[in-house]
């Protein structure tokens, strides 16, 4: 029987799955134009490419979280998805610097509040897929 624990870490494996596949259907679709501006000026590619070639990315990150179970494949997509985060990051410190408008962002306060948000996605990527605690001294 599943622990308490593995339960939730699955509901949170198949739950940043689901935003993910989101995420990266809206950059293909109904977000393309908010998230171009996201891609920093500096970046020596086309931003609706980046745009698109991010939104496959995230397709695949997806539907990889919502369909692997298994370790330790399901800890190294984690760790990969942590990745993924952290090298979208900068995106995030353009839209901030840059002070452009995406997604409600529209007050550097917003702005702000979305760059703290990043950890958060890094450490939902890997305590949702991470191995089953193993307790000590048995």
């Amino acid at each position: 029987m599943a622990s308490t624990s593995s339960v939730l870490r699955g509901i949170g494996q198949v739950a940043l799955g689901a935003a993910l596949l989101t995420a990266g259907i809206s950059h293909l679709t109904t977000a393309r134009k908010e998230f171009q501006a996201q891609v920093p000026s500096w970046f020596p590619a086309d931003p609706d490419t980046v745009v698109v070639g991010s939104g496959i990315v995230e397709i695949g990150l997806g539907t990889a979280l919502v369909a692997t179970w298994k370790q330790p494949v399901r800890r190294r997509l984690g760790a990969l998805v942590a990745a993924f985060f952290v090298a979208v990051f900068p995106g995030n410190v353009a839209q901030y610097a840059g002070r452009r408008d995406g997604f409600g962002l529209n007050t550097d306060r917003k702005r702000a509040l979305r760059l703290l948000g990043q950890p958060l996605l890094v450490a939902w990527a890997l305590a949702s897929t991470r191995n089953r605690a193993t307790k000590t001294g048995s």
